[in-house]
């Protein structure tokens, strides 16, 4: 049986874990971590310590009315994507424990998009510069 981190649990609610396949379970924010327990596997478990969290990152859909999911980065060991009932719940309830200055909205598809042709058209204005000294 695994050990909780947690001594005291402030929230717990169904959600799916996107580490690999999808993974059903429940998410359970505490007072020393966040973690994640499988329903059918009960040794397929994330557990990790606030100090452990680099960042949250949210994807918001219709200007913040609906998060599909939700991200967690680590300064060790990357980043965790996870995806609940009602995810505004657990965010706050991680707010709470992290701060506001550790939650973040993610990037839309189209600031992406243009992000990746604003970096081509400054590399091929770069590479024609070079070409130019020659």
């Amino acid at each position: 049986m695994v050990q909780s981190l947690n001594t005291k649990v402030e929230l717990v609610m169904e959600s799916t874990s996107f580490l690999g396949l999808g993974d059903y379970g429940q998410v359970m924010v505490g007072n020393r971590a966040f973690e994640f327990y499988n329903s059918r596997d009960k040794n397929k478990y994330i557990q990790i310590p606030w100090e452990e969290i680099d960042y949250v990152e949210a994807a918001s859909i219709l200007n913040g009315r609906w998060i599909p999911r939700y991200a967690i980065n680590t300064k060790k060991n990357g980043r965790y994507m996870f995806s609940s009932r009602h995810p505004k719940e657990v965010l706050r309830a991680i707010r709470v424990h992290l701060g506001p200055n550790k939650m973040f909205h993610s990037l839309t598809f189209f600031q992406i998009i243009a992000r990746g042709l604003r970096a081509s058209r400054f590399n091929f204005k770069k590479k024609q510069e070079h070409e130019e000294k020659k």
